[in-house]
C-alpha cells in the first residue's frame, strides 16, 4: 500500500504553516541547527582556500588539497549504512558535531609565525580530510532521520528548507568569512566555526530520542477544520511517539541494490550526472569571470555569492507550496530551469560582458538549483524504505564525490589545452544531459512513498 505525498483532502492546507515542515517542532531544531552549522561551513569553505594557497604557493597544490575532501566519501560509502543501521541517528549527528568542533582545534595554532609553512599546510590538509570523514557519516544521517520527523506529506517542504540553510549560510558566512580572515586570521576563523558546531550539538542533543520515529498530529489539524485551524497548528507543536518498528534494526541494504532499484536509482543516476557538470564548474568559473569576462576577483566573489538570492526566494516558495505539486514534477522543473540557464549564461558572452547581466543570471539560477535538490532529495527520500536509506544516502554521497572528482580532474586537466568556453559548452551539455535522464529515469510513480516496514 502507498501514501502520495500530496496533501490528504481536510488536510493542512498547503502554504500555512500546519502543511510546512516549520510545524513540526523536531524538525524546526534540526533546521535552526542546520542554519548554524551551515553558516560556519562556509566561514571556513571562503577561508581555507585562501590560507592554502598562501601556505603552499600555488594553485595546483591548492586543487589538490580540496580533492582530499572527495575522498571520505567514496571510501566509507560501503560503511555508512553500517554505521546507521546501528546507531541512533540524532546520538550520531550530535557525536559528530562534537568530533568537527574538536578537529578545528589544531587550526587555532595555524596563522601568523606560529607553524612554519610546511608543517601548517599538513595541518589544514588533515582537517580538511576528518571534516569530510564527519560530513560524509552527518548528512546520510540527516537525511536518513528527516523522513521520520516530518512524515511524507511534509518532505519536499522539509528539503527545501535545508537547502534554504545552505544559502543563508553562503550570504552570511562567505562574506564573514573573509572578514575574520583579515581581521583576526585563521585561527578566529577557525574559532567561529567551532562554537557553531558546538552550538548545533546542543539544539541537535534535544531532538527526540529514538526508538520513536516523530510525526507531527494532521490528524488534529483535520479535525479541527477551518475555523480552528489555528489551534490545530499549535496542535501540532506537540510530537507523538510511533513504536519503532523492527526494520530500523535489519541488516542494512547494499550500496549496489540502491543503484539497482528503480526507485532510486534514476534519482541517482541524476545526481551523479550533474555532480560532474558542478566539478567542471568549480574550476572553470574563476576563468570564465577573470578571462572571459575581464572581472575582478572581488566580481568572481559577487557572482558565486549572488546565486544564494534565487535560492533563498526559491526556498521560501518551494517550502509553503510543496503540497500542491508532484514531487517528480518539482525535481523536473528545477533540472530544465538549471540546464536552460546554464547555457544561457555561458553563451551569452558571445553578445555582451556587461557585469549587471550576469548578475542576474547568476542570481536566477540559484532558484532552479534548490528546486533541483529538494525535488531529487525527497524522490530518494521517498523512494526507499526506512532500512534502505541509510544505503540510498550513502550511494548518494558516493556518486556525487565520484562525479565532482571527474568533474574536477577533467576541467583541471583539459581547460589550457582546449580552452574555457568550449569546456563550459560541455558543461552546460553535462546539465542537459542530467536533465534528459530525469524524464527518462524518474518513473512517474517516483513520488510515491513506500510503507515503512
Amino acid at each position: 500500500m502507498t501514501t502520495r505525498t500530496a496533501p490528504r483532502p481536510g488536510g493542512p492546507a498547503p502554504g500555512s504553516l500546519a502543511g510546512s515542515a516549520l510545524a513540526v517542532p523536531a524538525f524546526r531544531r534540526l533546521w535552526t541547527a542546520g542554519v548554524v552549522s551551515d553558516g560556519g561551513d562556509w566561514l571556513l569553505f571562503v577561508a581555507l582556500p585562501l590560507v592554502v594557497l598562501r601556505l603552499s604557493g600555488s594553485a595546483l597544490t591548492t586543487s589538490v588539497a580540496f580533492l582530499l575532501e572527495l575522498l571520505p566519501p567514496i571510501l566509507l560509502a560501503p560503511v555508512v549504512p553500517r554505521i546507521l543501521a546501528r546507531t541512533d541517528s540524532r546520538r550520531l549527528m550530535v557525536t559528530v558535531n562534537v568530533v568537527q568542533a574538536c578537529g578545528l582545534v589544531p587550526l587555532l595554532l595555524v596563522g601568523g609565525k606560529g607553524l612554519p609553512a610546511g608543517t601548517a599546510l599538513t595541518v589544514v590538509c588533515a582537517v580538511i580530510v576528518l571534516q569530510a570523514v564527519c560530513s560524509a557519516v552527518f548528512e546520510p544521517a540527516k537525511n536518513t532521520l528527516l523522513p521520520t520527523l516530518v512524515g511524507p506529506d511534509r518532505v519536499v517542504s522539509a528539503n527545501a528548507l535545508v537547502g534554504l540553510n545552505q544559502d543563508v549560510g553562503r550570504l552570511v558566512g562567505g562574506p564573514l568569512g573573509g572578514v575574520l580572515l583579515v581581521v583576526g586570521d585563521l585561527p578566529l576563523v577557525a574559532g567561529v566555526d567551532l562554537a557553531t558546531y558546538v552550538v548545533s550539538a546542543v539544539v541537535l542533543a534535544g531532538l527526540p530520542r529514538p526508538g520513536p520515529a516523530v510525526a507531527t498530529t494532521d490528524h488534529a489539524v483535520r479535525a479541527a477544520g477551518a475555523a480552528g485551524a489555528a489551534e490545530a497548528a499549535g496542535a501540532a507543536e506537540t510530537a507523538v511517539r510511533v513504536p519503532t518498528s523492527s526494520a530500523s534494526r535489519r541488516r542494512p541494504q547494499g550500496l549496489l541494490r540502491a543503484f539497482r532499484d528503480p526507485a532510486t536509482r534514476g534519482a541517482l543516476a541524476v545526481v551523479t550526472t550533474a555532480s560532474i557538470a558542478q566539478g567542471m564548474f568549480v574550476v572553470l568559473f574563476v576563468f570564465f569571470v577573470r578571462d572571459r569576462l575581464g572581472g575582478s576577483d572581488a566580481d568572481v566573489g559577487l557572482l558565486r555569492g549572488v546565486q544564494a538570492v534565487g535560492a533563498i526566494g526559491a526556498g521560501l516558495v518551494l517550502a509553503a507550496i510543496a503540497g500542491r505539486v508532484r514531487v517528480r514534477r518539482i525535481a523536473l522543473l528545477g533540472l530544465v530551469g538549471f540546464a536552460g540557464l546554464t547555457v544561457v549564461a555561458w553563451n551569452a558572452s558571445f553578445a555582451t560582458h556587461a557585469l549587471w547581466l550576469y548578475v542576474v543570471l547568476f542570481a536566477l539560477v540559484g532558484a532552479p538549483g534548490v528546486v533541483m535538490g529538494s525535488g531529487l532529495t525527497s524522490l530518494l527520500q521517498l523512494g526507499a524504505s526506512a532500512a534502505a536509506r541509510p544505503a540510498v544516502f550513502a550511494a548518494l554521497g558516493l556518486g556525487v564525490a565520484v562525479g565532482q572528482g571527474v568533474g574536477l580532474l577533467a576541467a583541471g586537466a583539459l581547460q589550457a589545452v582546449v580552452g574555457t568556453m568550449p569546456l563550459l559548452e560541455v558543461q552546460a551539455g553535462v546539465y542537459v544531459l542530467a536533465m534528459a535522464l530525469g524524464f527518462v529515469t524518474l518513473p512517474p510513480g517516483a513520488d510515491v512513498t513506500r510503507r515503512e516496514r
